[in-house]
């Protein structure tokens, strides 16, 4: 028998919720195994709970989702974050996913995709709403601009590091990058977790941000 995914809901609407857990128990995959009004709330009992997958509110009182993200990714690492919200903000969507989150989606999500995007999420793969991706892609672009005209910054990565990173902005794959800079996926991949370990950073998102805001992409 397939092990079920442990959700953990994340609203301050009750309404919202009940909503999603009414929809989800519908679901063989995934099991709703609590249920937080606010980022604090969330914050203990992702501890106590150890769910697999958070789905996540970004605007809520005493303290934000991106807060909670923040601080659950450093307590329970191995539980994934998906922000699930209504508010479709740029700054929002950077700042969630600099937070550590791995995936932006909208409420009016089909219950299907939802799903869907629970267990790619379980499994490692990161997802945004396409209206979401759009922004993130415009917002990305107008940090760019405004650094064309200064020096990028000093890094600590090698000169191949800094191919691999350029390529990671660009959303190229690992095989995309084997084959664009003629190595193995394996080196890829140690190249991949240098980087993430030299500059700090937590996933690939990050790694792409950090590109484009420091002028290396």
């Amino acid at each position: 028998m397939t092990t079920k995914i442990r959700v953990l809901l994340v609203d301050d609407q009750y309404l919202i919720r009940e909503g999603i857990a009414s929809l989800l128990e519908l679901e063989d995959a995934v099991e709703v195994v609590g249920m937080a009004v606010n980022g604090k709330d969330a914050i203990a009992k992702a501890a106590d709970l150890k769910p697999n997958i958070i789905l996540m509110d970004v605007r809520m009182p005493e303290m934000n989702g991106v807060e909670a993200t923040i601080k659950i990714r450093q307590t329970v690492t191995s539980c994934q974050v998906i922000m699930l919200t209504t508010f479709d903000d740029e700054e929002y969507i950077v700042q969630s996913l600099l937070a550590g989150a791995c995936g932006y989606l909208m409420k009016d999500i089909p219950p299907k995709d939802l799903v869907q995007a629970i267990q790619l999420a379980h499994a490692g793969v990161y997802q945004l709403a396409p209206e979401v991706a759009g922004k993130l892609v415009g917002a990305l672009q107008n940090k760019q601009t405004a650094k064309e005209t200064q020096v990028p910054v000093d890094t600590p990565l090698t000169t191949r590091e800094q191919e691999v990173l350029k390529l990671i902005a660009k959303g190229t794959t690992n095989k995309g990058i084997a084959l664009a800079l003629k190595v193995s996926e394996g080196t890829v991949k140690n190249h991949v977790s240098n980087i993430l370990m030299r500059l700090d950073l937590r996933d690939r998102t990050q790694a792409a941000i950090y590109a484009v805001e420091n002028g290396l992409s």
